[in-house]
Parts: structure tokens; sequence; C-alpha cells
């Protein structure tokens, strides 16, 4: 537990080059999303997936707290992964932002504050969507309704993705029966590295995405090589690595590996 924050932490056997803060959606919990910590230990890099206030074991409603926890998971992981052997402190291990659908949401909105490297959403939702969601009593979560609502209202989706300059893979299923896919393609357009990209699948529903193994090492592969990209340049903006390059491509094989089961809290 961390600030009432409760959170699994996954750490490779050996020193970890960065790591991923791994975000769920509305309703959903932090075991929900292992599998995905699970392919970053295989990669050799760290994770940390928590409950959001209001979900799972974490303490407190939902509310307006949603982006300084994320930031503060961030701090927490790179400060595990700085506290092994053979990682240097400065600059800090960088970290990339995983979300699905209203953790996509919070990974944009987030990754700024987070000193992130690299953002994945997955079918992120957007706050205008989520605002309703929490107007019409759709949302099951134990929430702070007049908080959250002026967190949503305050923290606008489409201008935190003008203002990023790392790199962001959107992932969407064009089938998705809860957010509409033209919202990824708007914030696609809006996107400033030249390294983001969208990938938009035929098919699927709002949560056939996120667990699926080829799209998960598609994942994988972006986080590393934004990674390899902010190792090269590591005084350039803090863990925001810049500059130009090709987008990766997605297909690959399954990372695998071998690592410490994670640490539950």
């Amino acid at each position: 537990m961390h600030d009432g924050l409760s959170y699994s932490l996954w750490l490779p056997n050996t020193a970890a080059p960065g790591g991923v803060v791994i975000l769920h959606g509305a309703g959903s919990c932090k075991e929900n999303h292992h599998d995905f910590a699970r392919v970053a230990l295989g990669a050799g890099l760290a994770a940390i997936a928590f409950d959001q206030r209001g979900h799972g074991d974490s303490q407190g409603p939902m509310d307006d707290r949603a982006l300084d926890d994320v930031v503060a998971m961030a701090d927490l992981l790179r400060s595990r992964i700085a506290g092994r052997p053979g990682i240097p402190t400065d600059p800090p291990a960088p970290i990339a932002l995983r979300g699905s659908s209203m953790g996509g949401y919070l990974a944009l909105i987030s990754a700024a504050a987070a000193h992130a490297a690299a953002v994945v959403a997955i079918c992120p939702a957007d706050n205008a969507g989520l605002r309703r969601g929490l107007t019409d009593g759709r949302f099951t979560f134990d929430a702070d309704a007049p908080a959250l609502d002026r967190f949503l209202a305050a923290h606008d989706v489409h201008a935190a993705a003008r203002g990023l300059d790392v790199p962001v893979l959107l992932l969407h299923a064009e089938g998705d029966e809860q957010v509409p896919v033209e919202q990824s393609r708007e914030l696609a357009a809006e996107l400033r590295s030249p390294r983001s990209r969208l990938i938009a699948l035929p098919g699927g529903h709002h949560r056939s995405i996120q667990h699926d193994a080829e799209l998960q090492a598609v994942s994988m592969q972006f986080i590393e090589r934004a990674f390899s990209e902010a190792a090269a340049d590591p005084h350039g903006h803090g863990t925001h690595p810049h500059g130009h390059g090709t987008h990766p491509h997605g297909h690959g094989t399954h990372p695998h590996g071998h690592g410490t089961e994670p640490t539950r809290r």
C-alpha cells in the first residue's frame, strides 16, 4: 500500500532499463492487467499495476486525486528501479504509461506530469464520455462524484494530446461499442510526435484488444523503442525522448523471459 493505493510491483531478476505503469479502466482492478505486467517482465522491464481509488483494495473514493495518483505510482516505480544494483539514478529510468479505456484517458492526461517517455492508450475514453457515465450513474465504482466531475471537466484529453511531445501508441477496435474509434482517430491527428501511431483493428469490441498477445507484443516493442531513444539522448528533456524516427511496425513474436513474481500490496 502506498498513500492508500494498493499496487503490485514486478521487478526482473536483472537490472531493468525502465518500467511501465499499468492503468486499468472503470470498474476494473490491477489483477485484470497482470498479463501485461508479465509481458513487461519478460522483456526485462519493471512494471507496477495499481487499483485506482474507488476500485479494488485502494482506499477512498475516486476523486480529483486521479492524476496525482498516477504520478505517485510512476515516481514509486522509478525509485524501486533506482534502488537496485547496476541502475544509474541520473538520468532516472524511463517510464511508460499503458492504460485502457478510462486508464487510457488517465495515461494521456498524466503523461506530462509523470515525465513519461511513451504512452500506450487502448480504446481511450474521453473526459466528456466519462462525465456522462458519471452523471448517468453507469459506473459501479465508488466515487466522489462532484470532485471527480470537476477533475474531468478540468482535464481535456484532446488538449493533453496536443501538448505531448512523446510517442503515443493508440490501439482501438473499430467495433468498440463503448468508445467510438473515431475518438482515437481524432486524437491521432492531434499528436505531435512523428513516432506516434494509431492501429485501428476491424471488428472487435471494447475489451478485445487489452489481452491480445500479439498486440501486447506490439505495445512492448513500441515502449522498448521509446526507451532506447530516451537512452540515446538522456539529457534532452528529462525522460522525454525527442527527435525523428520511423514508426515501429506492429508485428512480432510475444516477448518471453523470466523474473520474479510480483510483490503484492
